[in-house]
Parts: C-alpha cells; sequence; structure tokens
C-alpha cells in the first residue's frame, strides 16, 4: 500500500498512541509469525487502520510486552494476535504482493527488477495467504487488472480510476460476517478513493518526470496544475471522501479502536491531504510522522 493513513499524534491521547503503537506492533509480529519475517517489510500504517477496522467490537485489545529484536531489543508493547490480526495480516500481504506485480508492469530499469525480486521473496507468504483468502487475492487481481487497462488507457477520469482503485479496498469488508460489513465497505471506499487522489498528487512530477501514467495529468491542462486550480479541486473532493467516510464511521462500531480510527478520519486524512497538497509530504517522510507529531 501507500503509508498515507496515519493518525495526528498532536490530537491523539497518550494512552490511545500506545495502543495505536500497540496495534502497530501486533500486526507486525503477527505477519512474521504467520508470513515470514520478510513480510514484516511490507507493513505501513495503512494496514494498521484496516486491521483496527476488522476487530471485533467486543473484544479488547490484550497488550503484551516483549523485546523487539528491530530496534535493539528494546522493550516494547504488542496486541496478542487475534482472528481480526490475522485476517489482516493475510490481505496485506495479498495487497502488497499486487501492489508489487503491478509495480513490475509499470516501471523500467533497474526499479523494475527491484519490484521483481522483491515479488520473489514475497510470492511463498503470498500463496499461502492467498490459500486461506481466495476470494479476497480473486477480487484484488481483477481489480487491479481493470485499474491497469484504464492507465493503458491513458483515461482522463478522476472518478473511474479512483473507484476502480477503491473497489480493490472494498473487498476487504467481503471477508466481515453481518451487519458491520456494509458500514466497513463504505469506509473502505472512501478511505481508498482518498489514497488514490492523494497518491497521484504526491507522484504527479515524478510520473510526469519518467513518463508514468498518472490521471492528474490527462485530467488538468499545464496552466490548471502550475496555477493552483487542480489543487483547489483536488482539495474538495478529498474532503468530501473523508466526509463520507466519517460519516459512514459514525455509523460503525470499532470497539477499542473508537479514538484512533476517529483521530485518522477527523485530523490525520486532513494533516496529510494539506501536507501532499503544500509539497511538504515528501519532507517530512512518511512513517516518521507519527514518532515526531510534524503533522498538524
Amino acid at each position: 500500500m501507500f503509508g498515507y493513513i496515519l493518525p495526528a499524534p498532536d490530537h491523539l491521547p497518550e494512552e490511545e498512541q500506545a495502543l495505536f503503537r500497540a496495534c502497530y506492533c501486533g500486526l507486525c509480529r503477527t505477519m512474521g509469525k504467520r508470513y515470514g519475517q520478510i513480510s514484516r517489510l511490507l507493513l505501513n500504517y495503512d494496514f494498521v487502520f484496516l486491521a483496527m477496522l476488522l476487530w471485533t467490537p467486543d473484544e479488547g485489545p490484550d497488550v503484551r510486552p516483549f523485546r523487539c529484536p528491530y530496534v535493539g531489543c528494546r522493550r516494547k508493547n504488542a496486541c496478542a494476535g487475534t482472528p481480526a490480526m490475522a485476517r489482516a495480516a493475510a490481505l496485506s500481504v495479498i495487497l502488497s504482493y499486487w501492489k508489487i506485480r503491478d509495480g513490475i508492469a509499470d516501471e523500467t530499469g533497474a526499479k523494475k527488477l527491484a519490484y521483481r525480486c522483491a515479488s520473489l521473496f514475497l510470492r511463498r507468504s503470498y500463496r499461502r495467504a492467498a490459500s486461506e483468502y481466495p476470494a479476497f487475492d480473486g477480487a484484488v487481481r481483477e481489480g487491479i487488472r481493470n485499474l491497469s487497462r484504464l492507465e493503458g488507457d491513458r483515461c482522463d477520469s478522476l472518478d473511474r480510476t479512483a473507484d476502480c482503485f477503491a473497489g480493490i479496498l472494498t473487498a476487504a469488508a467481503e471477508t466481515e460476517a453481518g451487519p458491520r460489513r456494509r458500514v466497513i465497505r463504505e469506509i473502505l471506499y472512501h478511505v481508498g478513493r482518498w489514497i488514490y487522489l492523494v497518491d497521484a498528487r504526491d507522484d504527479l512530477e515524478s510520473d510526469g518526470r519518467e513518463g508514468r501514467y498518472n490521471p492528474l495529468l490527462y485530467r488538468f491542462t499545464e496552466d490548471e496544475r502550475t496555477g493552483g486550480a487542480m489543487d483547489e479541486r483536488l482539495r474538495t473532493t478529498l474532503m468530501h471522501s473523508r466526509n463520507l467516510a466519517g460519516a459512514a464511521f459514525e455509523l460503525a462500531d470499532p470497539g477499542p479502536w473508537d479514538g484512533p480510527v476517529r483521530n485518522i478520519l477527523y485530523w490525520g486524512l486532513p494533516s496529510v491531504a494539506r501536507a501532499v497538497l503544500d509539497g511538504d509530504w515528501q519532507t517530512l517522510r512518511r512513517k516518521k510522522l507519527f514518532k515526531t507529531g510534524r503533522v498538524r
């Protein structure tokens, strides 16, 4: 995935920050135990958000201390593995694998080779996860194929491309049973649409320079891209998607994760969107933001 879905620490109480970190570490450990240590390199905040959404509402997080070998065996806390955590780990591996496969098709030269190597290293983990969730794997595969077709046609519609990507994420909701499925699907759809558009804006300059497809290059003229009109329209549609995700969230029951998920939707997403549109995102560097608290 992309790593844009993270909380704004300045608006999250200390105890909920600690709980969020415990979920992050718990998902990391679950991925390592179930799909091999190499899969832990795929972890990012987007997958933690998915794990919190899929969590059974009446099941509290069982936080336990451990020593993390990746930070000098420092003592940390992690949520113990649960069925929701195991499911999020499997879906994370599948999504990452197909993103890597898509990268092989999009890139050239050294980057293409790097994606091929990553695909080979991850193949065993992917096959195990795909065998556990074949319907989700099939939905992601088909979604990536449809998105690649739109990209190959140089589609100039933001709605069609963003909708296609959002549909890939909504497939995760189909692994949920009961009435929560519809609410989770709505949240994931609008968050997925938001991710696609933010990523397109974040990659605009590099895509244009390297000749890769980016819907913004075809949807807006050069004057609109450089004169601010494009960013104003993006700001509006990103806020609209965030508002619809928030409206769906108010119908959900996130259980122990109400605070972190609410923070992400109401503070984190607008903060990241603002950083991307203002050109600050690459400077702040994604995974360091939660640690430093520089996103506001």
